[in-house]
């Protein structure tokens, strides 16, 4: 009786989680209602088997329970034809109406509409990045062999077709409201998976294929995109967004973003200016971009260029040094506004002629200790603190250790990595918490601290 009683309460307890539990779905964005109705349709076939086999065990062990006093013996028969063409009718009606209305949806989802804008999508360990078409209305060829931190998109700058798509490197794609999109999908490395809850559609990315998606986005709104593909140590932190915007707001926001021809135009970079720019550089952070510790001024030399100038570029748009808390990164916001883009690629250039000279230590710490703590950044900035452009990553070896603690802390406090924007910086900033104390921060930038 017991048994019979828990399986009752398993049943009672089970449909009044289901009805009464907060974890629903998120409010949709998108034209995809029939999803919901199809993971609805299974709850309900799915519910209505659980709760008749179970109800049908807890009979099962009343009825036929063992008594005092009385002599019963159980028929065995193998044949019992009634019983099974009802067993199989049963089943077969439940399998269908789950399966049929599923095959419907798919044959819709991969029927895009003809008045489908086109987008891609781009996956890398642990970024987004998107591709629009120009006013042609088509998306140049690429080659995996041309990518590179110059072309990281990998464009093909013999395609006349690839001269006005229009590159966005951030994690932050705009669409406009109530016009169909179809999403290419591609990755640069490893297995991912496009996803917008709100939008109910995702779908994997494959490396050396383009898959796709479509939907119609049917409210205004920021939505956050999610990789559902377990992709590496920072999975959990490729994050991006998708901005769904009126016509209007949406056509400012496409003019203002930068085609590939505008970004092959830029000239090459000039030394001679560069250096002239940086002498007012020098002044806090050294002749030789060495850094001084005594102004807060950490060392540039040795950074690669991709990491300073998007970092100057960060200054100058308040994803760094906007934070309360963050006085001396509003220092270097104020400096960087008047650089215009030729400025910074100069002064970016001659940062990179400078000599790449040790720093003084200032942290001590259990560099063995550390060592296990530094396999997670490794995954990002290299097994020897090189840095990597592909991960986003600047190198950590021969920088100043004062500077990486301080950063640290902010990334911690939540200082850095609040802004909207600032993609990379959240990822560092979720990462950070790995480190439970001030030790083991020690620990780390003194193994940081060998390698060279």
């Amino acid at each position: 009786m017991a048994i019979a009683f828990a399986l009752v309460l398993l049943v009672i307890g089970t449909v009044a989680f289901h009805f009464l539990n907060p974890w629903w779905f998120t409010p949709i964005a998108s034209n995809w209602t029939t999803m919901d109705d199809t993971v609805n349709l299974t709850f309900w076939v799915t519910g209505a088997v659980f709760v008749a086999v179970n109800l049908f065990m807890a009979y099962a062990i009343v009825r036929y329970r063992h008594r005092k006093g009385e002599s019963r013996r159980a028929e065995y028969e193998p044949e019992y034809k009634k019983l099974e063409w009802w067993l199989i009718g049963l089943t077969s009606v439940g399998v269908v109406a789950m399966l049929a209305p599923g095959l419907a949806v798919w044959a819709k989802f991969v029927t895009v509409p003809d008045d489908a804008t086109v987008v891609e999508a781009v996956g890398q360990q642990w970024s987004w990045s998107f591709r629009l078409p120009g006013a042609d209305g088509v998306l140049g060829a690429i080659d995996a062999s041309l990518v590179g931190a110059d072309n990281p998109f990998g464009m093909d700058a013999n395609d006349p077709r690839g001269q006005d798509d229009v590159l966005i490197p951030g994690g932050e794609l705009h669409l406009p409201l109530d016009q169909p999109v179809k999403v290419l999908l591609r990755s640069k490395d490893v297995l991912h998976d496009f996803t917008v809850p709100q939008f109910r559609v995702k779908m994997d990315m494959v490396p050396g294929m383009v898959t796709y998606l479509w939907l119609t986005p049917t409210r205004t709104g920021e939505f956050e995109i999610l990789c559902e593909e377990l992709c590496g140590m920072g999975h959990f932190a490729m994050r991006g967004r998708v901005v769904v915007d009126e016509a209007g707001t949406y056509q400012a926001w496409l003019a203002s973003q930068r085609t590939f021809a505008q970004l092959q135009a830029r000239p090459a970079a000039d030394l001679v200016a560069g250096q002239a720019t940086f002498a007012v550089c020098s002044a806090c952070h050294g002749m030789n971009a060495e850094g001084n510790q005594a102004v807060n001024a950490p060392k540039l030399a040795g950074l690669p260029a991709w990491y300073l100038a998007r970092q100057v570029h960060n200054f100058q748009q308040g994803v760094r040094g906007g934070a309360p808390g963050n006085d001396i990164a509003a220092q270097m916001a104020a400096i960087a506004q008047p650089l215009d883009d030729t400025a910074i690629d100069n002064v970016v250039a001659y940062i990179s002629t400078l000599p790449d000279n040790a720093t003084h230590r200032t942290i001590r710490g259990d560099a063995a200790a550390g060592a296990s703590s530094y396999t997670t950044c490794a995954y990002c900035h290299g097994a020897t603190g090189q840095g990597s452009w592909s991960t986003n990553a600047p190198p950590l070896a021969g920088m100043s250790d004062w500077y990486l603690a301080r950063q640290l802390q902010q990334f911690r406090e939540g200082h850095r990595g609040r802004h909207p924007q600032d993609f990379h910086g959240a990822q560092m900033a979720r990462l950070s918490k790995i480190l439970a104390d001030g030790k083991q921060t020690d620990d780390l930038l003194a193994y940081i601290n060998t390698l060279r």
